[in-house]
């Protein structure tokens, strides 16, 4: 610093006098001495040297900073809390049930844990097993637990919970949909930490199954049927083994649950996760929710409806697009006979569909285009060599083929059929005879197109087959020679009315009555998003080639009872969803075409039946990949669906939020099935 001084002094008077005062001193200056110095200096240079120190101190701070960040890396820190938005209220939280609720299943999904689950690439991992062996060529499954796993209440978790948990959905009192997928499978303990699945015959997707949650043996054994609570009105009974558990509900006068709040469990038997708690935040309306962004009280939520991602344009919050096998397709009712019977109609309606149409307007490219019910593009099988590419003019001349005509008046197609009359003429007719017969058989002589003054000049009706009703009936059979006289090897007529004459006097003296039949379709489906949407889009490209269309929007309930159970509907919009491991099997082997198997369309095929079970059956992917496109070939050609969209999962998360990495679920609660990565905290160490 004296350097700095001696630079910017002017007068040698001043150095000698700083250093006479400094030798005054052996040591360095202290406080009072740097004020001395200060004595001696000009306003300006004392400017200059409080520059060149401050300077001198940002650039160690800057160096020391800098070496501190390249020598460290940022790695998450345990705490923080995760907020996240949900519109509507949580119902059963019980995995023995899986409500269709997402709040539910998320709740679940935080709570409980599988033998296996999913990772962020959808691929199946070990969860609460430790180890696991397929024998018998996929007949057995054998488990073995992880040492260590608890409750939440403190409790071991054993094989015992297992066995429990599945004779509990297997048990008709407990009326659990999961029941019909482990129908019939035998489930044992083998050992102190073994457990043993024993199938009926080979099944290479069940494995999948084993992502179901357990629940404990010791909460719920004593509680009967009828008294198993679903609700979160018992927080005492949500006892799992995940990675989070229950810490505190909160609920307004009125009972309205408004924050449930989890806590990261400490007895947690795999990874701790790095967030200390959960909260569930929820709201009545959308707005609500929207506000709830905007004010920043929430960190992530999701939207059913893509139309909303304006509510996230002006924020910072980072949009997840997240795979899901999940399709919207149109089934036709073949059980029923009508027009769309005929294959070839229901090529013209898939023809003028617009897919683009629906993907970028309704789903706003939030998914893909499918052409058939394996998924080929997010299950990486080959595409059906068969598609039915959007092509209106196509569509409108197999209808015009079809015979289905453009009505003038109405803009509508309509088709004009024959139907099949009673003939007048039904016994033989011979000179001599009288009556009403004699008397239609000379009216129809008489005029064109069967006669006129041509074959009978006279046009007496008398109701007696005289001499000029024969000699009409003779021209009339010359006239008409290769229908009436060739066939029995006759050049000249008879005059006698018999079978041949018969039939062409009944063709062409009385012309058969006319069906007119509209070509008009009765569209099902749900109402809700996005399936409202896509029944409108329908609507407008079949009614541009000239389908008159009916919407018919139902509920979810009336759907199970009435559609559903009843297989009542002409076309159904619906959606299906598959596994990480497709198992088209119980939505097209005809064995599942009466309620309430899943084969909706009621399709049936032997092929397609041989191609599934073998698909089903087979341990060998690559096998089950070639069974399983050629099932696809035979499906698409014979066309009882037609195969719209798959959609993408929509979630938004704060930028403070990190490690959540998922790119493929199964349902929108699997976007946790990394949860103990996320942080929102972070700490430096170093390299």
């Amino acid at each position: 610093m004296l350097c700095s001084v001696l630079l910017f002094g002017k007068k040698i008077q001043k150095v000698s006098l700083v250093k006479q005062s400094l030798k005054k001193y052996n040591k360095l200056p202290s406080f009072w001495q740097w004020k001395q110095v200060f004595r001696f200096l000009t306003k300006k240079e004392r400017f200059y040297f409080f520059i060149f120190f401050f300077l001198a101190i940002f650039s160690g701070v800057s160096l020391s900073l800098n070496f501190y960040f390249k020598n460290t890396r940022v790695l998450p820190a345990f705490g923080g809390i995760y907020k996240e938005g949900v519109i509507g209220q949580p119902r059963f939280i019980n995995p023995i049930y899986l409500s269709s609720n997402d709040v539910d299943r998320d709740l679940v999904e935080l709570l409980f844990s599988g033998l296996l689950k999913y990772n962020e690439n959808g691929k199946l991992v070990k969860d609460l097993a430790e180890n696991f062996e397929v024998k018998d060529d996929g007949r057995i499954f054998e488990f073995y637990l992880k040492k260590g796993a608890k409750w939440h209440d403190g409790n071991p978790l054993s094989p015992e919970d297992i066995v429990f948990t599945i004779n509990t959905i297997q048990d008709p009192q407990y009326q659990s949909p999961l029941r019909t997928k482990w129908f019939g499978v035998k489930v044992e303990k083998i050992s102190d930490n073994g457990v043993r699945f024993e199938l009926q015959k080979r099944y290479s997707s069940f494995l999948e199954n084993f992502t179901l949650k357990i629940v404990p043996k010791h909460i719920f054994e004593h509680i009967t049927p009828e008294n198993l609570p679903w609700s979160l009105t018992s927080p005492e009974y949500l006892i799992g083994s995940g990675p989070f558990k229950f810490k505190k509900l909160y609920q307004d006068k009125s009972g309205y649950i408004k924050k449930i709040t989890l806590e990261s469990n400490k007895n947690y038997y795999d990874k701790k996760p790095f967030l200390s708690q959960i909260s569930f935040l929820f709201y009545q309306q959308e707005s609500e929710l929207k506000r709830a962004v905007e004010r920043k009280e929430i960190q992530g939520f999701s939207i059913s409806d893509p139309k909303n991602l304006k509510t996230t344009e002006k924020s910072s919050f980072e949009l997840h697009s997240l795979s899901l096998p999940r399709y919207f397709a149109l089934f036709f009712n073949l059980k029923v006979k009508g027009i769309f019977s005929e294959k070839i109609l229901r090529e013209a309606l898939a023809l003028s569909i617009d897919k683009n149409e629906i993907l970028e307007n309704v789903l706003l490219k939030k998914g893909e285009i499918v052409e058939s019910p394996i998924l080929a593009e997010f299950f990486n099988f080959n595409p059906p060599s068969k598609v039915y590419n959007f092509d209106k003019e196509k569509a409108k001349e197999i209808l015009e083929q079809e015979g289905f005509k453009i009505n003038p008046e109405t803009g509508k197609r309509e088709k004009s059929i024959s139907q099949q009359a009673s003939p007048f003429f039904t016994k033989d007719l011979i000179y001599g005879n009288e009556g009403e017969e004699v008397r239609k058989l000379q009216e129809c002589l008489a005029n064109p197109p069967a006669g006129g003054k041509e074959i009978y000049p006279e046009g007496e009706i008398t109701g007696y087959f005289g001499e000029k009703t024969k000699a009409a009936v003779i021209k009339f059979q010359e006239k008409y020679a290769n229908d009436i006289l060739t066939p029995t090897g006759l050049k000249r007529g008879t005059g006698d009315v018999k079978s041949l004459t018969r039939k062409k006097l009944n063709e062409i003296c009385y012309e058969s009555p006319k069906e007119t039949i509209p070509l008009k379709l009765v569209l099902t489906t749900v109402n809700n998003f996005p399936l409202t949407e896509i029944a409108e889009v329908l609507e407008k490209n079949w009614e541009e080639v000239g389908i008159e269309v009916t919407l018919k929007k139902v509920s979810i309930a009336e759907l199970q009872t009435d559609t559903f159970a009843g297989r009542n509907f002409e076309i159904l919009l619906f959606g299906e969803a598959l596994g990480m491991m497709p198992d088209p099997f119980p939505f097209w082997h005809s064995s599942q075409k009466e309620h309430p198997g899943l084969n909706i369309s009621s399709y049936t095929s032997e092929i397609a039946d041989t191609l599934l079970e073998k698909a089903r059956e087979t341990s060998d992917q690559e096998k089950r990949k070639k069974n399983l496109e050629e099932f696809q070939e035979v499906l698409v050609k014979d066309l009882p669906a037609i195969f719209l969209v798959r959609t993408d999962y929509v979630y938004f998360l704060s930028p403070s939020v990190k490690g959540c990495d998922v790119k493929k679920i199964t349902e929108p609660s699997e976007r946790f099935t990394n949860i103990e990565n996320w942080y929102v905290k972070t700490k430096r160490i170093w390299d």
